[in-house]
């Protein structure tokens, strides 16, 4: 199968500088998407990405950089999203090229807000690329490790496994184990939700809750995560498998989330916009808290971490209070 062709990474964030480090290692060249001039300038003058990921050296005679949406796309046949979810509509409106006979593959782990799609919906519903050419990509993989070359493991998951498994032979090296998948919904929205429970995670950590407490929230946001999966995509997954459970916990745990970070610094009594504006970085589970609050609407699953993050983050409910309801439901 020759997929994925030419590839194009869409975005220019910590993630995205991964993900091209480690297409870099199988593809003589790539087209990089960066709306910034700026950007790219600074990149190609210091041969690495100037706001992100800094200590990752590429050679850049082999990027074709580009700040037009139209002109990468028209130049590629495979596109790598990996913008952050609530900005990828404003990235595709400037879109007068169609994608619906590329090879889409997202990395964005958060649901379109307004529309409250997950992506590989989105684009099937709004710009007509048939499912079978819409892969996801997900971890447990953050991307500084990924930056230091420590071992990781991703998961790709199409509805085409012949084209999941093309696409994780271009992604495999030394340090990036792969594997495939055609839970392509049950992934994403796992995505989504280990981000939600990150924050969890973070606002216990800012209240002084201890690792014991940590433990049985992480068990309970696995059940969660399943129920609602089940509900929403009712499919025969293990839960228990690293794409679902590893992602759930490195996201909860490590020095590197930022969405656990957002949280604990919400726990510590910041405001949203104060936490917001401190970090400099997009909370992803920030977003995903409302389209999942709104998405359950219609499937009415019992979610009580969820509904306790939505409670403080937009509802404005002190932390201590929701957490300690929160602490009385869980056994």
């Amino acid at each position: 199968m020759k997929l994925p062709g030419k590839i194009a990474i869409m975005g220019g964030g910590s993630w995205a500088t991964a993900i091209a480090k480690m297409v870099l290692s199988q593809a003589e060249s790539i087209n990089w998407y960066m709306r910034r001039d700026d950007r790219i300038a600074d990149f190609k003058r210091l041969g690495h990405n100037p706001a992100y990921l800094t200590g990752v050296k590429f050679d850049t005679k082999r990027i074709n950089f580009n700040s037009n949406i139209n002109d990468v796309v028209k130049e590629s046949d495979t596109l790598i999203f990996v913008t952050p979810s609530p900005y990828l509509k404003a990235h595709l409106k400037k879109l007068k090229t169609k994608i619906k006979d590329k090879f889409i593959i997202t990395a964005i782990k958060g649901i379109v807000p307004d529309d409250n799609m997950i992506v590989s919906e989105y684009f099937t519903k709004e710009y007509g690329v048939p499912a079978e050419n819409i892969a996801v990509l997900a971890g447990p993989c953050h991307a500084e490790e990924v930056a230091l070359e420590r071992l990781s493991y991703l998961t790709i998951a199409c509805p085409d496994t012949d084209k999941a498994y093309t696409i994780a032979r271009k992604l495999a090296s030394s340090f990036i184990k792969t594997s495939v998948s055609n839970d392509v919904a049950g992934i994403e929205y796992s995505s989504v939700l280990k981000n939600v429970y990150a924050i969890a995670a973070g606002i216990c950590s800012g209240l002084k809750y201890g690792d014991n407490f940590q433990a049985v929230l992480m068990s309970n946001a696995v059940q969660e995560m399943n129920r609602f999966l089940q509900t929403v995509h009712p499919l025969n997954r293990n839960v228990n498998d690293s794409v679902y459970l590893g992602d759930l916990l490195v996201t909860g745990y490590s020095n590197f989330s930022r969405n656990r970070t957002f949280g604990t610094m919400i726990g510590k009594g910041y405001s949203v916009k104060s936490a917001q504006i401190e970090m400099e970085m997009i909370a992803e589970g920030y977003y995903g808290t409302k389209c999942i609050k709104e998405i359950n609407k219609h499937y009415h699953v019992n979610m009580p971490i969820v509904d306790a993050v939505y409670n403080i983050l937009y509802e404005r409910i002190s932390p201590t209070i929701e957490i300690k309801l929160l602490t009385d439901s869980f056994r």
